[in-house]
């Protein structure tokens, strides 16, 4: 008979995190994106600078900078795709969506 071998999903090197350990660090990640629009909100917010290799660009739009990061935290990355559905949606409020939700999982924790 066959014997079921595992089945590796990983990649070479790749970290797994169980538990607890996952819980926080997906939400640690989510309240880092909150964390990083929020200070550009309101009146008195403050730009941002973001660099490429090719140039780079000044701006205090929550969804701009939400683009153009890399992001590979499962739960930040929902909070980006929310951030997206509200621009395609209404056109406007993604920073205030982004840092709602962070501020929810802040107080979830």
């Amino acid at each position: 008979m066959f014997a079921l071998q595992p089945v590796n999903v990983l990649n070479q090197g790749a970290d797994e995190e169980k538990a607890e350990t996952a819980r926080l660090s997906s939400f640690m990640g989510a309240i880092a994106i909150g964390d990083l629009v929020k200070s550009t909100l309101g009146p008195k917010g403050m730009d941002k600078i973001l660099l490429s290799p090719e140039s780079f660009e000044v701006t205090n739009d929550g969804a701009t900078i939400l683009k153009s990061i890399g992001i590979d935290n499962p739960a930040a990355k929902i909070l980006v795709e929310m951030s997206k559905v509200q621009d395609n949606e209404v056109g406007d409020g993604t920073t205030s969506v982004t840092v709602f939700a962070s501020e929810l999982l802040r107080e979830a924790e």
